[in-house]
């Protein structure tokens, strides 16, 4: 085979995919993290959600990410060990799932499954999904945070370069969690840490039932806080209607249409 026919059949390989494995779609990632879950008996009261991402998916495009949550309100779940409350899964192009239940289980993870970031953007790079995955890990549900990318960062460190980002709750509540990457004078990722400051907003406790409440000042406080959090009460809002007299049902419904339209998707 000539050096042409080399060079040609390398594009077509690279074209088509077939040069290297490529994470599963979010379709199948999340099928797969289910089926997990089921062979583990955890299933049940649980969220899965694919989790998409410009930064996760450069820094490491042979895995897909998904979230997995227990929710906690208004009654909490308490997970199966040997999994949390909040948690990480990871499914490689072959399907197979890996579940990250703290945040040092994701900081071991990317340090073996990441190239050595050689430069300052492509730390940043590393920063940002770090970020985007860490924040699950203070999730309950109810915030929606966003990467403030003016506070990605890189500066020196003593032996190597230190990378910061930081993700602040637009709903849900307030603060942000912040992260902080070292890496060594090769690129390796050594160490990755993350905190956050975060206050929450209101939750679900028993808001729904109360929105026929004969007292008007309760009635508004119950509906002020379901406003506020929005299309994340979804779940607790279904919940409460299935079990509701028809006319509390009418009474969640207009409320549901009020966060529909203050909030479109």
């Amino acid at each position: 085979m000539t050096a042409r026919m080399i060079w040609t059949v390398t594009v077509l390989l690279l074209a088509t995919g077939l040069a290297g494995a490529a994470a599963p779609d979010a379709d199948k990632a999340e099928k797969a993290v289910k089926d997990e879950l089921e062979k583990l008996k955890a299933g049940g009261r649980v969220r899965v959600t694919p989790i998409k991402d410009k930064a996760v998916e450069k820094v490491l495009p042979d895995h897909a990410f998904v979230a997995v949550l227990y929710p906690q309100y208004p009654v909490g779940v308490l997970p199966p060990e040997p999994l949390k409350a909040t948690n990480v899964a990871v499914v490689d192009a072959d399907g197979k799932v890996k579940i990250l239940s703290e945040s040092k289980d994701l900081a071991n993870f990317i340090k073996g499954a990441i190239k050595p970031a050689k430069d300052e953007d492509a730390q940043k790079d590393v920063a940002r999904a770090y970020a985007r995955l860490a924040q699950e890990f203070h999730q309950d549900g109810f915030y929606k945070f966003e990467l403030m990318d003016d506070s990605t960062k890189v500066s020196d460190a003593k032996e190597g370069k230190k990378a910061t980002a930081k993700v602040v709750a637009m709903q849900g509540g307030n603060g942000t969690v912040s992260v902080e990457l070292t890496f060594d004078e090769g690129g390796k990722l050594a160490k990755a840490s993350d905190t956050d400051d975060l206050k929450p907003g209101p939750r679900p406790i028993c808001q729904a039932t109360k929105l026929l409440d004969p007292d008007p000042i309760v009635r508004k406080m119950a509906e002020q806080d379901l406003l506020i959090m929005g299309r994340a009460a979804r779940d607790y809002l279904d919940e409460q209607r299935a079990k509701a007299t028809p006319e509390l049902q009418q009474a969640i419904d207009r409320l549901w249409q009020r966060i529909v339209e203050r909030e479109p998707r």
